[in-house]
């Protein structure tokens, strides 16, 4: 610690922060600097670094705007910062965190230490199987949309350090560097993708919508995960009254919820009568919806349960397509395995969590694909494609383990009905 400095801020926390930063990988920001280049000269640059934060004089550089292909064919606009700012960032987050963490709701989920989103969906669950009315919400545009003014009112709430809130000032004001090249300066939003934006989403949306529902609906739960959010009613008449003071509330705070994703839906199952134009709704990759299932003595009845979304399978098999596995004759089955396991793994352990079975058309699709590519590898299977998919499927029950989905399809977990 260096007295002189403006600010007490240790070398030993600029140390942590890029030790996380380096954990979380990402690309590189607008200055084109990988994480391995930042790392030939890191005490140099993590020095320059500790050095401009303590007094004072760091400013953020510009964010590099990327545009990522949304599943319903819009855009969701991600900020990347440069591996500098972001090990700046997290210095910040690491020091605001644990004053915010201790007050915000157990039903926030998002980007909390020890909360998840199987959580979230879990509790959703068990709540849809109590309320027969839900209001689904959507914020539009929440990133890009966040008032600075509205948002430093609720930090201060929280913290008086002047580095703190100087630096989140100033990543509120830094300016976006679009993909033509071009800058556009900000007067609200905080950039999706940055270190420190999920933490003062959570902030913002603490007194927004958390506190507010706690205090003027007290006996409606909800399940929040970033602008993502869930509310369970009793009835048509209290979800219809909510759903007018929700958009009131966000109005008020100067975001809008969003025309035709928010909306009130009704958890049908077979034991409750009566009809509703919807009947389903998805959250976190999951879509909620009345399905067959078998209780504990083998009998079949309906229930309102979560499944991976036809949003998310749609996704998975366009990332399936674009690795070209029929073409990749020149590789061998371990070899396609140790390239793609880690992604089809969190595939895997993201949507099986519920309703298992459901995740198994999309999973034998890229069983499919390595058919296939069986058939241009092997002389013998050109040409014959349902020998091809015994010979895979062979060699998949003798070693389950070689492929992340194949213990699914193929071990005992695979065998038998819905999850």
């Amino acid at each position: 610690m260096n007295q002189t400095k403006s600010f007490s801020i240790a070398k030993r926390q600029v140390w942590d922060a890029y030790k996380r930063v380096k954990a979380n990988r990402g690309g590189a920001g607008v200055d084109g600097q990988s994480i391995e280049e930042f790392d030939k000269e890191i005490k140099n640059n993590l020095y320059k670094l500790w050095n401009r934060l303590s007094s004072g004089s760091y400013m953020p550089p510009p964010v590099k705007r990327v545009e990522i292909p949304k599943a319903d064919g819009g855009i969701r606009p991600l900020g990347v910062p440069t591996i500098a700012d972001r090990i700046a960032q997290m210095v910040v987050k690491q020091a605001l965190e644990p004053k915010v963490e201790p007050y915000f709701h157990p039903d926030s989920y998002g980007y909390r230490p020890g909360k998840s989103a199987h959580q979230a969906i879990g509790q959703a669950r068990k709540r849809c199987w109590r309320n027969n009315w839900v209001v689904e919400l959507d914020i539009k545009g929440f990133f890009d949309a966040i008032d600075h003014e509205l948002l430093m009112l609720a930090v201060r709430r929280h913290t008086q350090e002047p580095w703190v809130l100087l630096y989140i000032e100033r990543w509120l004001k830094a300016s976006v560097q679009m993909p033509d090249g071009t800058l556009q300066k900000r007067d609200r939003g905080t950039p999706q993708g940055g270190v420190i934006s999920p933490l003062l989403a959570n902030v913002f949306l603490h007194y927004t919508f958390d506190v507010w529902m706690q205090r003027n609906y007290p006996q409606i739960s909800f399940e929040r995960y970033a602008d993502d959010g869930v509310c369970h009613c009793q009835t048509q008449e209290q979800a219809e009254e909510l759903l007018a003071a929700l958009k009131q509330r966000f109005k008020d705070c100067k975001l809008e919820l969003h025309p035709e994703k928010t909306r009130i839906v009704y958890c049908k199952d077979g034991d409750r009568r009566g009809d509703y134009s919807e009947t389903s709704f998805d959250f976190l990759g999951f879509t909620f919806r009345p399905r067959r299932s078998k209780n504990r003595w083998g009998k079949f009845f309906i229930n309102f349960s979560p499944a991976v979304s036809n949003k998310a399978t749609k996704a998975i098999r366009q990332e399936v397509r674009s690795w070209k596995l029929p073409l990749r004759s020149d590789k061998a089955l371990d070899d396609l395995a140790r390239m793609f396991n880690a992604v089809i793994h969190g595939w895997v352990n993201y949507y099986s969590a519920y309703y298992q079975s459901a995740l198994y058309p999309t999973l034998r699709h890229i069983d499919r694909k390595l058919m296939l590519w069986a058939t241009r590898k092997f002389k013998r299977l050109k040409g014959h494609k349902r020998q091809a998919m015994h010979w895979l499927e062979r060699i998949a029950r003798q070693n389950t383990q070689l492929f992340a989905h194949w213990r699914l399809l193929y071990g005992q977990a695979g065998i038998g009905g819905a999850g």
